[in-house]
This record gives structure tokens, C-alpha cells and sequence, in this order.
């Protein structure tokens, strides 16, 4: 075994790395961008080398600073993680020519399985089932569309040296190919460094089911069975399952088989994952081979008692698989949600911003939090946002799905927009309750995961309402009690107006304190009598027979609400600022956040309907379009293509009717 390993990587995955080490008592050297300066990973491993500017390009990416550090540290091998350099099979030769060992698969192996055309017509070899499509070398955008219209609509254009989503687009009709490919050729040049892409029948309603595979330097490779993966948006996982429901042992064995075949076909060692579309018939296609481990991993370290990284340290070090494929048995079912920092509400948007609190649920043996920041940590807008992976593990997975609702309703968080709320939504929805799994999950339950379609209750503005006239008394106590703002008169208490703002409704609702608690009138006239006890960041309250337990969070001018569904966000108006400030930026478009403008769609002058794309912008090498706020007009751009924005930066005029 190694004495010292380096990590290549950032985030939660270089956390878990280095867990992994300390308990098998191997030192960790990590490695940091600017950007990452104090990281956790970087107060976590026993030594740290900055490598670089904060831009990828300019740290993760340079294998030259990489190795360097290694060497300089004395590191004996190299964890690439996931993204980066995981699948550069010109790292992993350079590791090799540097006697440092690439704790992956030989080069060969990720030059056979890195590019999805060459690794199609290997599969094919191998006997592999193949997804209907064109794999070629041909990449003019006239010859690419006619091969579409041969395969049929709708059809998937994907980035041949890509992965997580990146460099991916549905097209639905001959008309929309090109402007899609452009599109997709883009994103993929700017992720990954190489447009090409390749063209494939999209499989309707179909799963995404992938099958964990492993092998060792003396001929032994195992599967360690399936996840399924089929919950995405814009072709990213959001929830992950092991193993997958529905699967019959006959199904599971020919997968098995199949993604066996594949790995051997190129000499595989280490960790890697052979991808698959499912189909509703039980048909099932190659999709592409990750030669890496997977953000979902987790889940199958849950059901099959392993450490995985351990695994890959193991047969990086030489020795055999740990287990032969007899030895491996499914014990339960594992459930994993990727928590991060974007608003779900917004189309996905990433959010910027320090974690001002942060709170995820306690570990244990049925739940398991992966987490690469902590309170007080920034999520900048050069990496991927993810907060943490919160998994959870039981017997069954009715029992897997409560302890899942439960883990998401106790993560909080401020200083970033969060796509808690929206998990918890996710996973209450009929079709992933029963099951009913596609990758277009998301889209078809569409109308239960729609915000609007949780508003507010009154109980809910209430109970905001009083939380904030006490924490506002508290805080103003702490100062001097003559400052204590609860309303207290000689003739009887006084009634506090207090508006809240939350997702774009406003009220105005009466506080009055009372001996046991409050009654609380909002705009509609609603009166509720509230009871209990609240205050200095908690409170358990009664409204009407409903018992309320949770904590609350006072930042600036927003209100934080934690409780048994999750969080809710108000934002607290002072008449008096507002009138001050009354400006907003009127019809203008801003920015949501730091990024590049890619392309100006709409001519100045042009009149355009609400939802109407404007501009695309990318931000965390991946494409945003922002969209036209209302009918109206276009009068003008502030900006150019090409061109690099802050956050809140104005983007375009526009006059809405």
C-alpha cells in the first residue's frame, strides 16, 4: 500500500479520499486553486500545494503543476476524483512516465472508452447492444442533420469526449438541428476541449441504469450490480438508486454480463462504470463506459458493504479485488440526492455566495452526508455547486424514501439559494414514490414540483410574522432591555405591522402579544392565535391543533424558516428604506449570476413574447438562456458577445406592455 497519495481534486470527492486514506493510515497531500485557498479539502489533508488561478484551465486542469506537486511532496500515486483530469488519458501517461502511479485505468482504456464513437464501435465488437446512430468522424453540420433525419426524430446530439450532462441536446425536428448542434458543440468545446459529437435515436421514455464494474492488474474483473440514474435534468443526475426497482434477477445478470464484456474488452482496471439505456420493453442499449468513479458511488458502497476508493487503492497498489463476484450480495436499498447550490425556481440557475449558515443532517448508519464545504465556505462561480450528496440507507425502499424526505427537510442553509426544497418535492412526487422512473421524470411532474403550485399557507405567514417581531425583540435585547421591540404598552400591548415578501406575494400582517402568545391577523383578515415559544434562533409553536418545532434565522433583510417540510425564505420590507429606495432597474434584464455572454438572440427593436430567449449565457461550463420576463420589447443590449459579467450586472433593456 501507499504511504502518501496526492488528490487531484477538489470538493467532496477529495474529502472522501482523504477519509479513506486517514483510516488506512496514508498520508494526503491536497492540491488548490486561489479560489480554493482554504477549502475544506485543504484543511483537511496533512499537506496542501496551490496550483494555480482559480480558473480550472489555470490549476485543476494543468497536470504539469499536478505532478510537480507530487513530486515536491514526495506523493507515490495520484486520485484523480471525478471531472478534471480523472479521464485524460495523456495524465495518465505522464504519471507513468513520471514513475507516479494513476490510481485509474491504463491510458489505453480511457483512450478506448474516452471517446464515445471509437468506444461504440468496440462495444460492437465486444457484442455489446448499441443505441441506433451515427459514430463517425464526419462532423459538417449539414451531413450531421441529414444522418438525424435517417435515424428519425427525436434524436441526441452528445459531445463525444463528454460526460455529466455537458455538450448534450434533445431535437425534436429536422428545422431545430443545426441551431442545437452549434449549441451543443459549444458547451462541449468549452468542458471538454473537442466539439466533436456524435448523433443517436432517443430512446422514448427510456431508464438510465449503469452498472459499477471493477477490475484488478491479474485478470479479475467483478460488477458490484446496478444504479439506477434515470431521475436527470438537462441530462444531469439529481436522485440516485441501488439497486434498481423493477430489476429481475435475469435482467440484472444480462447487464452484468454485458458490462463485464466491456471492461475486459479494453484491459480494464480500477473503478469504472458502463452506462446503459433501458427501455420500457427491457431492451437495453451501451450508452458510453465512465473510466472513473462516479459521483453516485455511494449508493452502491451502501448495498454492498464496500469502500470503493479503498478498492481503487488497493488495486492501484497492486493487489487483488478484495472480493470475487460470488461474494458480492445486494443488502437493502440506498438512495442518494445531490444538494446543491442553485435555484430549482429559476430554471436551475447556479447561486453564488458565501455559506453564511449551514446545517446538514447527522450522520449515522443509515445516513451518510458527502460534503466538500462547510458554513462560512464561498461556492464561486469556476466550479461545479454542489454542497453536498446526502444518502440514506434501509432495508427497503419505502423505509429508504421516508429517511430521504426526513434528510432534506433538515438541511438549511442561507447565503445561497439551495435546491433542498425542490429534492424534498422530487422525491414526494407519485412517480418516483411508485417508482415510475424515465428520464423525463422531472418534466412530466412538472405541475407537482412547480413552486406556485406550493404557496404559503396563512398559518405559514403567521407564523413567519411572529418569528420575525422575535427575533427582532432578541436581538434588540441583547443590547439593553429598555430596546426590547415586543410591543409592551402601560395601556396593553401594542399591535407590530410586519411585511413579508415570499416568492413574489406580499402581506402585511398585525402582531399582537398576548400573555400565552400572539394573535396574528394577515392582509386577507385572517386571525390566528398562535401559542408557545420563540426566539433566540428556535421556537415550538401551536397554531390551531398543529404542534410547529424548528429554527429560525435572521440575515440582514431575509428571514429564514426551518421545519419539519424544509425552508422557507421571506424577505422583511421597512416602509420607510423602501420609500427611500424605491428603484429597481425597471425593465432592464440582469445577470443571475457571474458568467460569459455566448450569444445575443433577439434583434434591438424586436417585440417578443413572454419566455421569449434573449441571450445565453454560460456560467460553470454550461449554458443558460435567460429568458424575456413578459410580453414586450426589446429596446436594446448592454452588453456584447463574448463579453464576462458580474452577478446583477444590467444585460438588456426591455419594455414589457
Amino acid at each position: 500500500m501507499f504511504d502518501k497519495i496526492l488528490i487531484a481534486n477538489r470538493g467532496e470527492i477529495a474529502c472522501r479520499v482523504i477519509a479513506t486514506c486517514r483510516r488506512l493510515g496514508i498520508a494526503t497531500v491536497a492540491v488548490y486553486s486561489d479560489a480554493d485557498r482554504d477549502a475544506r479539502h485543504v484543511r483537511l489533508a496533512d499537506e496542501a500545494v496551490r496550483i494555480g488561478a482559480a480558473p480550472a484551465a489555470e490549476s485543476y486542469l494543468r497536470g504539469d503543476a499536478i505532478l510537480d506537486a507530487a513530486r515536491r511532496t514526495g506523493a507515490q500515486a495520484i486520485h484523480p476524483g471525478y471531472g478534471f483530469l480523472s479521464e485524460n488519458a495523456g495524465f495518465a501517461r505522464a504519471c507513468a512516465e513520471a514513475g507516479i502511479v494513476f490510481i485509474g485505468p491504463p491510458a489505453s482504456a480511457i483512450d478506448a472508452m474516452g471517446d464515445k464513437s471509437a468506444a461504440k464501435a468496440l462495444m460492437q465488437q465486444a457484442g455489446v447492444p448499441l443505441t441506433p446512430g451515427y459514430h463517425g468522424e464526419r462532423q459538417e453540420p449539414a451531413f450531421l442533420r441529414a444522418q438525424a433525419d435517417a435515424i428519425g426524430y427525436p434524436v441526441l446530439i452528445k459531445a463525444s469526449a463528454g460526460g455529466g450532462g455537458k455538450g448534450m441536446r434533445r431535437v425534436e425536428a429536422s428545422a431545430d438541428f443545426e441551431a442545437a448542434l452549434a449549441s451543443c458543440q459549444r458547451e462541449a468545446q468549452s468542458a471538454f476541449g473537442n466539439a466533436h459529437v456524435l448523433v443517436e435515436k432517443y430512446i422514448e421514455r427510456p431508464r438510465h441504469i449503469e452498472i459499477q464494474v471493477f477490475g484488478d492488474g491479474h485478470g479479475n474483473v467483478v460488477h458490484l450490480f446496478e444504479r439506477d440514474c434515470s431521475v436527470q435534468r438537462r441530462h444531469q443526475k439529481v436522485l440516485e438508486e441501488a439497486p434498481a426497482p423493477g430489476m429481475t434477477p435475469e435482467r440484472r445478470a444480462a447487464m452484468g454480463r454485458a458490462a463485464t464484456d466491456a471492461a475486459r474488452a479494453v484491459g480494464y482496471v480500477g473503478a469504472g462504470t458502463v452506462e446503459f439505456i433501458a427501455a420500457p420493453s427491457g431492451e437495453f442499449w451501451f450508452m458510453e463506459m465512465n473510466t472513473r468513479l462516479q459521483v453516485e458511488h455511494p449508493v452502491t458502497e451502501m448495498i454492498t458493504g464496500t469502500d470503493l476508493v479503498e478498492w481503487q487503492l488497493r488495486v492501484a497498489a497492486g493487489q487483488k479485488l478484495p472480493k470475487t463476484q460470488d461474494e458480492l450480495r445486494i443488502h437493502g436499498h440506498a438512495i442518494e440526492a445531490r444538494l446543491y447550490a442553485e435555484d430549482a425556481d429559476r430554471g436551475f440557475l447556479p447561486s453564488t455566495g458565501t455559506l453564511r449558515h449551514l446545517r446538514l443532517p447527522q450522520a449515522s448508519a443509515n445516513v451518510r452526508v458527502d460534503a466538500g464545504v462547510e458554513q462560512g465556505d464561498a461556492i464561486t462561480p469556476y466550479y461545479d455547486p454542489m454542497i453536498a450528496k446526502l444518502v440514506v440507507w434501509d432495508v427497503d425502499r419505502e423505509r429508504a424514501l421516508l429517511r430521504m424526505q426526513r434528510a432534506l427537510a433538515q438541511c438549511q442553509a442561507a447565503g445561497v439559494t439551495t435546491n433542498a426544497a425542490f429534492l424534498h418535492r422530487l422525491v414526494a412526487t407519485a412517480s418516483f414514490q411508485h417508482a415510475d422512473l424515465d428520464t423525463a421524470l422531472i418534466e412530466r411532474e412538472h405541475e407537482a414540483l412547480d413552486i406556485a403550485h406550493h404557496p404559503a399557507s396563512a398559518a405559514d405567514w403567521a407564523l413567519a410574522a411572529v418569528l420575525a417581531v422575535e427575533e427582532s425583540a432578541s436581538a434588540t435585547a441583547e443590547a439593553s432591555p429598555w430596546a426590547i421591540a415586543d410591543g409592551w404598552r402601560l395601556t396593553g400591548p401594542a399591535a407590530r405591522s410586519i411585511t413579508l415578501e415570499h416568492l413574489q406575494q406580499q402581506q402585511t400582517l398585525q402582531v399582537r402579544r398576548e400573555a400565552d402568545g400572539w394573535q396574528v391577523q394577515g392582509s386577507d383578515a385572517t386571525s390566528l392565535r398562535i401559542i408557545g415559544h420563540a426566539g433566540s434562533g428556535n421556537y415550538a409553536l401551536q397554531i390551531d391543533d398543529r404542534l410547529l418545532r424548528g429554527d429560525v434565522l435572521h440575515d440582514g433583510s431575509a428571514l429564514y424558516v426551518f421545519g419539519d417540510t424544509g425552508q422557507r425564505r421571506y424577505t422583511l420590507h421597512d416602509p420607510v428604506a423602501d420609500a427611500d429606495n424605491p428603484g429597481d432597474h425597471g425593465g432592464s434584464l440582469l445577470a443571475p449570476m457571474p458568467g460569459r455572454v455566448i450569444a445575443l438572440l433577439v434583434e434591438p427593436g424586436s417585440r417578443v413574447a413572454r419566455g421569449a430567449p434573449l441571450l445565453v449565457m454560460e456560467a460553470m461550463k454550461m449554458e443558460h438562456t435567460l429568458q424575456a420576463p413578459a410580453e414586450g420589447v426589446v429596446n436594446g443590449y448592454r452588453v456584447r458577445a463574448g463579453e464576462q459579467v458580474g452577478d446583477g450586472a444590467v444585460l438588456v433593456d426591455f419594455e414589457a406592455d
